[in-house]
């Protein structure tokens, strides 16, 4: 019986684990990924005049950028020139 009642402990410590382990995935990390491909595929549609570039941190962006023929404030995509 000691042996059944130890499986069962371990099988609840390894569920909460998994479940604490996909709240954090879920809530915390799956934003900023998102968030991040968000704006890869946005910049993949846009129209950007990389005439202008600007630099921050030593990364080179283009800007402005255009969607539809309709400038998007604020939206800097990588320059790949």
């Amino acid at each position: 019986m000691k042996e059944a009642t130890q499986e069962v402990n371990m099988m609840a410590i390894v569920v909460i684990s998994v479940g604490v382990l996909l709240t954090f995935f879920f809530y915390f990390l799956w934003p900023i990924l998102n968030a991040n491909f968000e704006s890869k595929a946005q910049c993949s549609k846009a129209a950007c005049d990389c005439s202008k570039r600007e630099v921050i941190d030593g990364i080179e962006y283009c800007t402005p950028c255009y969607i539809d023929e309709q400038l998007v404030d604020g939206m800097k995509c990588l320059y790949k020139g």
